[in-house]
This record gives C-alpha cells, sequence and structure tokens, in this order.
C-alpha cells in the first residue's frame, strides 16, 4: 500500500510537458502587445544602449521604433509576415531587406533580422522530451526540442531549462546542426505585466564570438490593447514623430 502511494504520488507530480512548452511560447506573445524596453549591445569595441517602442498584433506584425539615443531617434523597422523593411530618418528612406541580408545583425546587435521575421512556434514546430544535464539543478527542468523536418528552423537543437515551480524559463542552449552550442540566452529579473508574469531581462550571449552580448529589458508593457492596424504600414516608418 505504501508503494503504491508513493507511485501515486509521483505520477500525479509528474508535469506536462506540452504545458511547459507552451508556457515558452508565449511568455511574451499575445494577440496584441505594446512595450518599452532598453537593448544594451556590448562589443569587445564598444557598447551601446537602444530605447525604443514596439507594437505587435498575432504572431505576424511587429513595428518597432528607436527613441533614444538621439543619434539612432527615428530608425524604425516594420515586419509584416516575412517581409521586412527598414526606414532611415538621415537618408528619409525606407530599405526592404532582402534575403541575403536576413542573417544580419539588427542595429549591430546579437539578434538578427531573422530573429525578428521568424514565426516558429516550438508547440507546432519542434519535437521535445524531457533530458536531465549532469549539471541539473533540482529546481529546474529541462526540455530538449528538436526542428520537425519540414519546419524552417536554423537551430539543430535547443536545450531549455524553467522553474520547476512555475515553469518561466532560466535559460537556453541553441546548437547547430552539427551540435556545437552558438548561442546562450538567459532570463532574469521576473515581473508582473497586466496578467502576465515574465522574466524582465533576457540575455543573449553568442558562443562564436569572444566579448559580445546584448541585454533587452523590459520597462513596462500592456497585452491585448486595442492596437490601430495603421501602425503597422509603410507610411507609419517614415511618419515623424
Amino acid at each position: 500500500m505504501f508503494l503504491f502511494c508513493v507511485l501515486a504520488s509521483a505520477q500525479e507530480s509528474t508535469p506536462d510537458i506540452e504545458t511547459i512548452i507552451k508556457k515558452i511560447d508565449q511568455l511574451y506573445r499575445s494577440e496584441t502587445s505594446h512595450a518599452e524596453m532598453e537593448m544594451h549591445i556590448v562589443t569587445p569595441h564598444w557598447e551601446r544602449t537602444l530605447a525604443m517602442t514596439i507594437w505587435s498584433k498575432g504572431m505576424d506584425r511587429t513595428f518597432i521604433q528607436i527613441t533614444a539615443p538621439k543619434k539612432e531617434q527615428g530608425v524604425a523597422t516594420l515586419r509584416i509576415g516575412n517581409e521586412m523593411w527598414n526606414y532611415l530618418p538621415k537618408t528619409n528612406k525606407v530599405m526592404k531587406i532582402p534575403p541575403s541580408m536576413m542573417m544580419g545583425s539588427w542595429m549591430g546587435s546579437d539578434f538578427t533580422n531573422d530573429d525578428l521575421v521568424r514565426e516558429s512556434s516550438m508547440l507546432n514546430d519542434y519535437t521535445y522530451q524531457f533530458v536531465t544535464p549532469e549539471d541539473a539543478s533540482p529546481d529546474h527542468l529541462y526540455v530538449q526540442l528538436i526542428p520537425k523536418e519540414d519546419s524552417p528552423i536554423v537551430w539543430g537543437k535547443i536545450v531549455a531549462a524553467v522553474q520547476s515551480s512555475d515553469y518561466l524559463p532560466v535559460w537556453q542552449h541553441f546548437y547547430d546542426e552539427k551540435g556545437n552550442l552558438m548561442r546562450v540566452m538567459n532570463f532574469k529579473e521576473i515581473k508582473t505585466f497586466g496578467d502576465k508574469i515574465a522574466p524582465s531581462v533576457m540575455e543573449i550571449i553568442p558562443q562564436n564570438k569572444d566579448g559580445h552580448k546584448t541585454v533587452v529589458r523590459w520597462l513596462n508593457a500592456t497585452f491585448d490593447s486595442d492596437i490601430d492596424d495603421k501602425i503597422f504600414t509603410r507610411r507609419n516608418l517614415q511618419k515623424r514623430r
């Protein structure tokens, strides 16, 4: 009887992997979002901080505007589906990002243009299973994600760690198809944004570029509020603010 109770208890406490993946997938996603953010970019030769406002609607529309420093103020990016445009106020020109530049850096950060455009879903585009790393913590759960054959994913696999208590992300490790660790993403400083509880700091450290990292900080954010469709237009890119 005692053994049965122990086994029953273990079964009841076994986490549902789909619940974890869904939580990671939808952490910063919503029907709409509006956020004020800072992006701190570090390289061996220089550092800078960009202030920006971001609007999104669904998974296919994003508008980003740089608000500081003055040198980059007014620079804007529009994403609609798999297409992307940048506006540079100094030249007053809108430039469509060609496919050959999608893996290029966005604003000198460790985010690529492709990072901003990609609409992949961990829940739908990957297969996943629990794993136990050698240095596993009892406070964390670990999930390995492998892209499905028909999904347009650049990574060979992702290993993600989440808190056992609430499934909030701790870190994600991104590997290429040869199994080389290419990117580490750390999540820090959990805060409440309306009805969402999420890390307010995301740190990206590329493993193939010594001395580089990008830190994104959510200052405030609102989700599921009304956002005008006119924001996500090429005309809005050049609108003076």
